[in-house]
């Protein structure tokens, strides 16, 4: 193991500095860690609660001048209901942070974030918004109340560059993040689209960019246990997700289609139904 990798894979302890309830189910989460702060968007972190569990997260934001890092977290189960349960001031534990990162491309970019998957494109976005010529923002949730970052991204990229769609009907337009995405490309030229969300959700989007000729860049959301590339949890195709992505590029993509949004793996190594 290089040392570099002993460095970010070693367990630092910290205090959460901040919480912020961003949604009904999701919250963020502001501690202290000088490796993670030198985070790069689209890279994650393994976050531990002690006498629970460690589980990996995008990250949010990360301020290398104040050694802060921030995440985004849904409360799905125990883990992450024990997260929700802390308060500023509680102990965590943290490793990484670890992964490849998004690239840049000048000119047009979209990006189509799902649900939580919205975090590491708003910290994307705040990186890149005033190099890339146009950064259009698709964003998608089940309702209105679990859209995140909504205000904060058209502040950012303007009101008119950010476009919505929930399952109900409740905000925007009522459809999936997916659909609407397809139509903004059909209707313009982008030089690079990026996608972070259900596995589902990205499948499509990566299809609707091959059929516009369409680079991208996508962040993958799967189960990881290690971070370092040895449990084997986060195998999809050839590729390791914690170690070879979490983002993979078209290219990549293409090799491992038939998978994506298909099949995934469970805590033993099989695999099961997305």
């Amino acid at each position: 193991m290089s040392a570099w990798l002993t460095a970010v894979n070693k367990l630092r302890t910290t205090r959460i500095l901040d919480v912020e309830t961003a949604s009904p189910t999701v919250k963020i989460f502001t501690f202290k860690d000088r490796q993670c702060a030198k985070a790069k968007p689209g890279q994650f972190l393994m976050l531990w609660i002690p006498g629970v569990d460690e589980i990996p997260l995008s990250v949010l934001d990360a301020k290398n001048s104040e050694v802060t890092v921030s995440v985004a977290v849904k409360r799905v189960g125990e883990a992450t209901q024990a997260l929700h349960n802390t308060r500023i001031g509680d102990v965590v534990g943290v490793r990484g942070p670890f992964g490849n990162s998004f690239t840049f491309e000048k000119g047009n970019v979209l990006m189509v974030g799902g649900g939580v998957g919205i975090a590491p494109l708003a910290f994307l976005a705040k990186k890149i918004v005033s190099k890339a010529s146009k950064t259009v923002m698709v964003l998608g949730a089940k309702t209105r109340g679990e859209l995140l970052f909504l205000d904060y991204l058209k502040r950012l990229c303007g009101e008119e560059n950010v476009l919505a769609a929930t399952e109900d009907g409740s905000y925007g337009v009522k459809d999936l993040a997916s659909n609407l995405a397809d139509s903004v490309m059909a209707k313009e030229k982008f030089e690079r689209v990026y996608a972070c969300g259900p596995e589902q959700m990205v499948r499509r989007v990566f299809e609707c960019a091959e059929n516009s000729g369409v680079f991208v860049e996508a962040s993958l959301e799967r189960l990881m246990r290690c971070a370092i590339g040895i449990c084997g949890s986060c195998v999809i195709g050839e590729y390791r997700v914690c170690r070879d992505g979490p983002v993979f590029n078209t290219h990549q993509l293409r090799t491992f289609i038939d998978e994506l949004g298909v099949w995934k793996r469970n805590f033993d190594g099989k695999r099961i139904p997305v």
